[in-house]
């Protein structure tokens, strides 16, 4: 009998896991691209080690300096037709434009962060990444996103040099 629970609990959590995979490979595949743009970080404290702290001007439109009373949800950006977003308004229940979309956030030590407040690299490609501007988001239709990489000020891919 424990034999069959512990089973059972196993391939549930198989399930699950793959499940959560399954659900970020499609949001990788089918997700809409948008470009949030960094805020500006004091440069001798962006790169740490092997990855870079980020934060995003939208949220820095979003939320004011200090506030205190920050909870997790969703704001509403504004798309250009260059894909970059720009803060609008906190969502709330109405309909978004078709240049609209909205965005998860989740506050974490006070900060609100989309997604991700780092964006890890091989050790020894800072150079390669100094220069963003531009966090590359994939977003699915209910908000959730995924950090897909880092562009430059022209929009243009950012990438580690090759080995």
């Amino acid at each position: 009998m424990r034999k069959a629970v512990a089973l059972a609990a196993g391939l549930i959590i198989l399930l699950l896991v793959n499940q959560g995979i399954y659900q970020r490979e499609r949001l990788l595949t089918d997700g809409r691209i948008v470009f949030l743009e960094l805020s500006p970080v004091d440069p001798r404290s962006l790169m740490q080690g092997d990855y870079m702290r980020l934060r995003f001007a939208a949220a820095d439109q979003a939320f004011s300096p200090g506030q205190t009373q920050l909870a997790d949800g969703h704001l509403v950006v504004a798309v250009d037709r260059r894909g970059v977003g720009q803060f609008r308004r906190f969502a709330d229940t109405g309909r978004l434009g078709s240049d609209e979309v909205a965005l998860q956030y989740r506050v974490r030590g006070g900060q609100a962060n989309f997604a991700t407040n780092a964006f890890f690299f091989e050790e020894g490609q800072a150079k390669a990444f100094e220069n963003a501007r531009f966090g590359e988001f994939r977003v699915a239709p209910d908000g959730a996103m995924i950090l897909t990489g880092l562009r430059g000020s022209r929009l243009e891919p950012l990438r580690g040099a090759a080995k």
